[in-house]
C-alpha cells in the first residue's frame, strides 16, 4: 500500500474538552494538573484514532493549548520583554501562566501586561498570535514541548512525525517591533534552536520531522527563495539520522516550484485541492530520491472526497515516481474541519441526504487510507464497497432536488450596477445623517454583542430541549435586551445595540433562517484559543424566507430615544465562515447571500431602524493568497457588499466592521465598499493598522478599536485616550468614532462595564480637548 500521511489533527477534542478545560483553568476552577491531564487525554485519543485509521505518518506537536505559532514563540524563546515578570522554570516545563499571558494579557498580582497581537492564519478563520521581533532578538530553546510530546506518543508505541512551523515561515509570520532591520535578518540567530531541536528529536528516536513552509506557496521575492536553499542545506546537515518533510498548503507552488523541489529534504507535500493543476507541472521536475506527498483530501471543507478524481491524480504521480515515492494525504492540517461526523444524529438540522455528502476529520482519515489502498490495487471487499458508496454519493449530490432553485439564480442574474450604488455620495449622506442623529464628535458605540452569560446560554439550550416554552424564552430575551439598553444609556453611549442575546453565532444565527443551509450539533472548529465556532453548511441555493432580526432590533429601539443599530452579518463573512458548496463559483453563492441580506436591510429600515451595521470581518480573510488573483475576488466581494447595503435612503447610516486584518493592500477596495462608518480592530497593534487608512486618505468615517475585547484585562481611560490621540494624528477628528475592537459576547459583565465606562470617558476627554481648541 502507498504510505498515508496526516499533517495535523483537531486539538479541541470531540466535544470541545480543551475549551472547557482551558476556561475552567482561567477561572481558577481547576489547577494546572487537571488542565495538563485533559490535554494528555486529547493527544492520546488523537494518536490512537489516527493509528486505527491506518495512517502511517501520524503528527505530534500539532496539539496546542491556544495556538501553534505561540507554542513555537515560547519554544524558541522569542518572549517580549513585557512578560519577563513571569518566571520560567526551565526548558522542560510548559509555563502556562506565561503562555496564556502572551495570548490573552494579564492583569493581576501587581502585573498589567497587554496580549500579543492576533491575526488570521493565511486565508482561514483561524487566528494566530503574531511573533514580535526586535533588532537584537535572541533565541534559545525555552520549551521542549515538541520533544516531550514525541516521547509521550512513543510511550504508547506510536512513533510520530513531529511538526514544526518552518523557520522562514515563522519569521515571516511575525512583525518587526522596531525599524532598521527585516525579520528575515534574524534567521542565523534562529537556526541554532532548530538544529538543537532536530538533534534532540533524533536522539529520542524520531524518523521523520515535518516542517511547514506555506510561504513557499505565496508570492515571495528572490531573496527569500535563495534563503530557502541556504536554510534547508543547514537544517539537512543538522538532521543526521532524521528525514525532513517540507509541507506547503493553501495554494500552488507556481514560480516557487523550482525552489521547493531543489530543497535538500526527503519529502515535499503539495496541496492538490487548492492547487489541483500543479501536479502535472511538478512531476517532470521531481528529483530522484524526493518523495511527493499528495494533498488530495480537502483539509478545509467538509465535502466527501471524489475518489475517482483523486485516484486519477494519485495514478499520475505513481506512474511518474513509483508507489514507494508517493504519499496520500489531506491537503493541509485537519485543524480546520470538525472532529467526527458520527456525532451528528439530528436529521432535522442535518438531513440524511446532505449528511451522506459530508466527511469530517475522522472520516477524512478513512478517505486517505481508502485512496492509498485503491491506488495500490490492495482494496479489500470493505474498501471496494466504500468506493462504490462514494461514487453513489457524488452522483446523488449532482442530481439532488435539494440544491437548485431557479428563482434564486434568476434574481442573481438580474443584478445591475444601480443595485450596487448608493443614491448620493458620502458627503451628502453624512450631512443628512448628522441632521437626523445629531451625534457628538467622537461618537461612541459598540460592535454589537454584549456578554452571553451562562444564563443566556442555558435558556437557549433549555428552549432546544423543550424545557421552556418559546414565550418564556422570548420574555427572558426581552428582559436581557432592556437591561442592556438601560446600561448603555447609563454609560452615555451614543449609538446603542440590542445585545444579540437571541443569537448563538454571528453566522450560524443567520444560516438557521436562510434556505440552502444545514447545521451540525458538534461540528466545532477552533477560531482562536478556546473560541470555537460551528460553521453552518451551505449545500444549496440561498434565500431569505422571512425577517431574521427585525423583531428584537425594533423592540430595542422602542425602549430608547437614542439610535439603536440593526446588526447583520455581511455576505462575504457569511460565505467565509460557512462550509461552502464547491459545485458552483463562490461569487455566485455570495451574491445569493447578498440579496438575502438586502431584503433584511430594507425590512429593518421600514421598521424604523436607521443605523444598520453589516459586519464584514472576513472580507480580507477571503483575499486569495496570490496577488495575481486579488482583483477578481475583490471585484465581486465589494460588489456583493454594496448589493446588500445600497438600496436604502441617504439618511440611513450603514456601518461595517472588520477585525484582525492587514488593510494596506486592499484599502482602495475597503473605501469602494462605501460604508458610512467602518469600525476596525486596532488596539493590539497600537493603532498601527490605521496607517493604511491615513496614507490612503480614507474618505468616510472610521472607528478604530480602543480596547482589546479578546483579553480579560480592563484598560484605563488614559490608555484609551493615548490610542485616540494616535488615531487623531493620522485621521481627521471629524471622521473618528470610538468603540471596542470587536463584539463583547465572550467577556464578563464586570469587565465590560468597567471598560465601556473608561471608553466613554476617553471620548468625552477628546471632545473636551477639541472644544478647548
Amino acid at each position: 500500500m502507498l504510505k498515508t500521511n496526516n499533517l495535523g489533527y483537531p486539538r479541541i477534542g470531540a466535544l470541545r474538552e480543551l475549551k472547557k478545560a482551558n476556561e475552567a483553568y482561567w477561572a481558577k476552577k481547576i489547577g494546572q494538573r487537571e488542565l495538563l491531564e485533559a490535554a494528555r487525554i486529547i493527544r492520546e485519543n488523537n494518536w490512537k484514532t489516527q493509528r486505527e485509521a491506518g495512517i502511517n505518518l501520524i503528527p505530534s506537536n500539532d496539539f496546542s493549548f491556544y495556538d501553534q505559532v505561540l507554542d513555537l514563540t515560547l519554544t524558541v524563546g522569542a518572549i517580549p520583554t513585557r512578560y519577563h515578570g513571569f518566571t520560567l522554570e526551565g526548558p522542560s516545563s510548559y509555563n502556562l501562566d506565561l503562555y496564556f499571558a502572551m495570548a490573552r494579557g494579564f492583569q493581576q498580582e501587581g502585573l498589567d501586561v497587554t496580549a500579543m497581537e492576533m491575526t488570521k492564519w493565511f486565508d482561514t478563520n483561524y487566528h494566530y498570535i503574531v511573533p514580535e521581533f526586535v533588532k537584537d532578538q535572541q533565541f534559545s530553546l525555552t520549551s521542549e514541548k515538541v520533544i516531550n510530546e514525541f516521547n509521550e506518543a512513543k510511550q504508547l508505541g506510536i512513533i510520530t512525525k513531529p511538526v514544526l512551523i518552518g523557520p522562514i515561515t515563522y519569521l515571516l509570520l511575525g512583525k518587526e517591533k522596531a525599524s532598521g532591520f527585516h525579520r528575515l535578518d534574524l534567521i542565523d540567530r534562529l537556526l541554532p534552536v532548530y538544529e538543537e531541536i532536530l538533534g534532540k528529536l533524533a536522539a529520542a528516536g524520531a524518523e521523520w520531522v515535518q516542517l511547514d513552509e506555506p510561504f513557499l506557496a505565496l508570492d515571495i521575492d528572490d531573496r527569500t527563495r535563495q534563503l530557502y536553499q541556504r536554510v534547508y542545506s543547514r537544517l539537512a546537515a543538522a538532521a543526521e539520522g532524521l528525514k525532513l518533510s517540507v509541507t506547503t498548503y493553501f495554494e500552488s507552488l507556481r514560480e516557487n516550484a523550482e525552489t521547493a523541489l531543489a530543497l535538500p529534504v526527503q519529502a515535499l507535500h503539495i496541496d492538490l485541492v487548492r492547487g489541483e493543476k500543479q501536479l502535472a507541472e511538478i512531476l517532470p521536475a521531481v528529483p530522484a530520491g524526493l518523495t511527493l506527498s499528495l494533498g488530495v483530501v480537502d483539509g478545509r471543507n467538509i465535502w466527501k472526497n471524489d475518489y475517482e478524481t483523486a485516484l486519477q491524480q494519485i495514478k499520475l504521480a505513481v506512474d511518474a515516481l513509483g508507489s514507494e515515492r508517493v504519499w496520500v494525504a489531506p491537503s493541509c492540517s485537519l485543524l480546520h474541519v470538525p472532529f467526527d461526523l458520527d456525532l451528528e444524529d439530528n436529521e432535522q438540522s442535518l438531513p440524511a441526504e446532505v449528511k451522506n455528502w459530508l466527511a469530517f476529520a475522522k472520516q477524512k482519515l478513512a478517505e486517505v487510507t481508502d485512496l492509498a489502498r485503491l491506488a495500490a490495487g490492495e482494496a479489500d471487499a470493505a474498501t471496494q464497497a466504500r468506493f462504490e458508496a462514494n461514487k453513489a454519493a457524488q452522483q446523488s449530490r449532482r442530481t439532488s432536488r435539494l440544491i437548485h432553485r431557479d428563482e434564486v439564480k434568476a434574481r442573481v442574474k438580474g443584478i445591475t450596477d444601480d443595485d450596487a450604488t448608493r443614491t448620493s455620495p458620502f458627503p451628502a449622506r453624512k450631512a443628512k445623517q448628522q441632521a437626523r442623529f445629531n451625534l457628538p464628535a467622537f461618537a461612541t458605540t459598540t460592535i454589537g454583542s454584549f456578554p452571553q452569560t451562562r444564563d443566556v446560554r442555558k435558556w437557549r439550550a433549555d428552549l432546544k430541549k423543550g424545557v421552556i416554552t418559546q414565550d418564556e424564552y422570548d420574555q427572558f430575551i426581552a428582559e436581557e435586551t432592556e437591561r442592556t439598553i438601560r446600561l448603555q444609556e447609563e454609560l452615555d453611549i451614543d449609538v446603542l445595540v440590542h445585545g444579540e442575546f437571541e443569537r448563538n453565532d454571528m453566522v450560524e444565527y443567520f444560516g438557521e433562517q436562510l434556505s440552502g443551509y444545514a447545521f451540525t450539533k458538534n461540528g466545532w472548529v477552533q477560531s482562536y484559543g478556546s473560541r470555537c465556532v460551528k460553521p453552518p453548511i451551505i449545500y444549496g441555493d440561498v434565500s431569505r424566507p422571512a425577517d431574521m432580526t427585525v423583531r428584537w432590533s425594533a423592540y430595542a429601539q422602542s425602549l430608547t430615544n437614542r439610535p439603536v443599530k440593526g446588526m447583520l452579518t455581511g455576505p462575504v463573512t457569511i460565505l467565509q465562515w460557512s462550509f461552502v458548496r464547491n459545485d458552483q463559483p463562490r461569487s455566485e453563492t455570495t451574491y445569493q447571500i447578498a440579496l438575502a441580506i438586502l431584503d433584511e436591510v430594507q425590512a429593518l429600515e421600514k421598521a424604523g431602524i436607521k443605523i444598520i451595521q453589516i459586519d464584514e470581518p472576513a472580507i480580507r480573510e477571503g483575499l486569495p493568497l496570490r496577488k495575481a488573483d486579488h482583483k477578481a475576488y475583490l471585484d465581486w466581494a465589494v460588489r456583493a457588499f454594496r448589493v446588500s447595503s445600497s438600496n436604502v435612503e441617504d439618511d440611513t447610516q450603514i456601518h461595517t466592521h472588520m477585525c484582525y486584518s492587514e488593510f494596506n493592500d486592499i484599502i482602495e477596495h475597503i473605501a469602494a465598499m462605501d460604508a458610512d462608518v467602518i469600525t476596525i480592530e486596532t488596539s493590539r497593534s497600537q493603532m498601527e493598522l490605521l496607517d493604511a487608512f491615513a496614507d490612503f486618505n480614507y474618505p468616510n468615517d472610521i472607528g478604530p478599536g480602543v480596547y482589546d475585547i479578546h483579553s480579560p484585562r480592563v484598560p484605563n481611560k488614559e490608555e484609551m485616550v493615548k490610542l485616540l490621540e494616535k488615531a487623531k494624528a493620522v485621521i481627521p477628528a471629524g471622521q473618528l468614532w470610538v468603540n471596542p475592537d470587536c463584539g463583547l459576547k465572550t467577556r464578563a459583565w464586570p469587565e465590560t462595564k468597567a471598560a465601556l465606562e473608561a471608553m466613554v470617558d476617553a471620548a468625552k476627554t477628546l471632545r473636551g480637548v477639541a472644544e478647548a481648541v
